[in-house]
């Protein structure tokens, strides 16, 4: 029976099934009943002295119940209420079935939703503060309303993943997303975000383009493909039509290999990928698998000493003040062969146990110049515990912080590539300092000290990072030098040699070349942190200063990429620094999951608070994401560098905000 009965009557019930909450999806909702009242009906059962207990709706209550405390609702605020009676089995059930039986919105319908409201009159903003979302994830609704229709009927009904419906969005031509969606329809490999991603942008590929390099012109003719030549192509230069055939007969190759790849290596499996490196989505729940690089055996380590030897012989010979000209170049030439050989011997591949191989595989991957490579490194679908070399953080009076607030060594890796990122970035879109920076290195190159830690990889070749195949997902900086590179002009590497290919480059426009320089200057930096030790790079923290950068406009810490890796207490240090120890004692009691679910939202603003608070949390980030200022460079701490095995532990001193 429903029935209005008044505020003040209701109490929670001792049954009802939900036990735990959310606190920003409360605040959410109790803005929304502020807004909007009471959208859904509370379930009530009668208790004792006239009053109600609810049943289902307890969330709702407490909604109303803090409206009313503040004042912005009476104690006689009438409820629409249904009320129930039976056995309490019966109205425990009612009570899970109302908490259970719910089925989220489907982005489609909530895009269309949006772009309703918008049309109405409302602006984004209007839309994101009324329910409580960022306005960036209003507007990312907003373009899957412009989709094409076929893709967005897939993505209503299912058919596409929201991913999917994205990497169709790649481009705003609705007539290319259409077309690309129709050709893979019949494809028999498993479509994935990248996939469609490349086919959308990918219009032709040229005879150059990996995958083409892979299958080989030949057989792409013979399987129906169609090619554009025009009067000076080449076979690189040249147009391949039919992109959904390329990609079927890549997929059929690199499948092929493989499985070749599974038996040579006696792995359970060995996956590819048309990419040139593994995605996160690819391993994603995946658990990487311990393995150590083959052993020396007397004869490498005996080598690898009178190769060590050599160096330093030869690098005397370069701090000598009174080597002259002619012995400084011979000796120049000396390191590089003496340093390719030290190489050589450190980079073994990894070895796996042979109890691993059961149920070990890897990725193949298609390498920039169309061969199939197998990435060394073993993953397992099963949960494996390792031991990870964790990085205690120390204050900088020296004194330890607790063990729960320790870094894992994985996490400091992946937030050093990020923050390599950012850097990259701004880098790449200042070619006046990239010029610098490279004349430069290249200057004090005779004069460097080789055991000093370098900032870049400066010879032209693009840095690796210390996480093989990690991806930072859905990372500005990131998406931002992907696009950077794609902007280039590479019309130049049509030439057929490097004579010819240099000849082309130098007609290019300067505002073309200054963005290639910026570009091959930026790839070559090399992952850091704002700390001592290892990951420390005084150079960076200088170019981070002179380019201004703010972190927080380019990378913002969720629960993927940092507070579930981190202990509890170091989440509750983030909210202090934001809000004070009134939004800590808010979330002290919450478990680890759902503390990095809330510090999430609070930190990229979806809140709802003070704007002085917000204004904190969207500033904030850790320490060691931070690019210091110009005065705090020369004090940088890099004295704290201790060697790290993989069971060994170190401590990184990080530096003042």
């Amino acid at each position: 029976m429903i029935q209005s009965i008044p505020l003040k009557k209701l109490v929670p019930s001792p049954r009802n099934v939900r036990k735990s909450s959310d606190v920003l999806a409360d605040l959410q909702l109790r803005a929304d009943i502020a807004a909007r009242g009471l959208l859904q009906n509370l379930v009530v059962r009668k208790g004792k002295r006239g009053k109600f207990e609810v049943e289902a709706g307890g969330r709702r209550l407490a909604a109303l119940q803090a409206l009313a405390e503040e004042g912005t609702l009476p104690d006689t605020h009438e409820v629409t209420c249904l009320v129930i009676e039976g056995e309490e089995s019966e109205v425990r059930e009612a009570s899970l079935a109302e908490n259970f039986q719910r089925l989220a919105m489907n982005p489609a319908d909530e895009a269309q939703a949006f772009a309703s409201i918008i049309e109405a009159g409302a602006t984004t903003e209007d839309v994101a503060r009324r329910f409580g979302l960022t306005v960036r994830f209003v507007e990312g609704r907003l373009r899957l309303a412009s989709l094409a229709p076929c893709v967005f009927e897939a993505l209503a009904e299912g058919t596409i993943t929201l991913d999917m419906a994205k990497a169709y969005g790649a481009i705003s031509d609705v007539e290319r997303q259409a077309h690309v969606y129709a050709e893979l329809q019949d494809a028999w490999y498993q479509i994935t975000p990248d996939t469609i991603r490349r086919m959308v942008l990918d219009a032709t590929v040229r005879g150059s383009d990996p995958r083409a390099v892979l299958v080989g012109r030949d057989a792409y003719i013979a399987a129906g493909g169609r090619i554009e030549r025009e009067l000076f192509d080449d076979d690189a230069s040249e147009s391949w039509i039919d992109v959904a055939l390329l990609e079927d007969l890549a997929h059929k190759a690199m499948e092929e290999a493989a499985g070749k790849a599974a038996l040579e290596f006696g792995l359970a499996w060995v996956r590819p990928t048309l990419g040139n490196y593994v995605s996160h989505d690819l391993v994603e729940g995946m658990s990487r698998l311990p393995c150590e690089p083959a052993p020396m055996t007397e004869k490498e380590v005996r080598e690898l000493g009178e190769l060590e030897a050599d160096y330093d012989r030869v690098a005397a010979v370069l701090e000598d003040e009174d080597s002259d000209e002619e012995e400084i170049a011979k000796a120049e030439r000396e390191l590089v062969v003496i340093d390719r050989a030290m190489r050589e011997l450190n980079d073994r591949p990894p070895v796996l146990a042979d109890e691993l191989k059961s149920e070990a595989g890897a990725f193949l991957v298609l390498s920039r110049n169309g061969e199939p490579t197998l990435v060394p490194q073993y993953y397992t679908e099963t949960e494996v515990i390792t031991d990870e070399g964790v990085v205690e953080a120390i204050e900088e009076s020296g004194a330890a912080k607790p063990k729960g607030s320790s870094l894992s060594q994985r996490l400091l890796d992946e937030l050093a590539m990020q923050r390599r990122d950012i850097l990259a970035i701004h880098l790449a879109n200042d070619p006046a300092l990239a010029l610098d920076f490279m004349v430069f290195t290249l200057a004090d190159a005779d004069g460097h000290d080789w055991r000093a830690k370098k900032a870049s990889t400066l010879v032209g070749s693009a840095a690796s990072g210390p996480v093989t195949g990690f991806e930072a997902k859905d990372a500005p900086a990131s998406a931002a030098l992907a696009e950077f590179a794609g902007s280039l002009d590479e019309s130049w590497r049509a030439g057929t040699n490097d004579v010819e290919r240099f000849a082309r480059f130098r007609t290019l426009s300067d505002e073309a070349r200054s963005a290639w320089l910026g570009h091959v200057v930026s790839r070559t930096l090399v992952a850091s942190l704002a700390c001592g030790g290892e990951r420390s790079v005084p150079m960076h923290e200088a170019l981070g200063s002179l380019l201004e950068i703010e972190t927080a406009q380019w990378w913002r810490p969720t629960a993927a990429n940092y507070f579930d890796r981190v202990a509890k207490a170091r989440t509750l240090e983030a909210l202090d620094a934001a809000g004070g120890p009134e939004l800590v004692s808010r979330y002290a009691a919450s478990k680890k999951a759902e503390l990095a679910s809330a510090a999430e939202r609070i930190f990229s603003g979806n809140f709802i608070g003070e704007a002085e608070v917000k204004g904190r949390a969207q500033a904030w980030v850790p320490r060691i994401m931070r690019f210091t200022d110009a005065e705090e460079v020369a004090h940088v701490d890099a004295e704290v560098h201790v060697p790290v095995s993989d069971d060994a532990t170190y401590e990184i001193a990080e530096q003042a905000a």
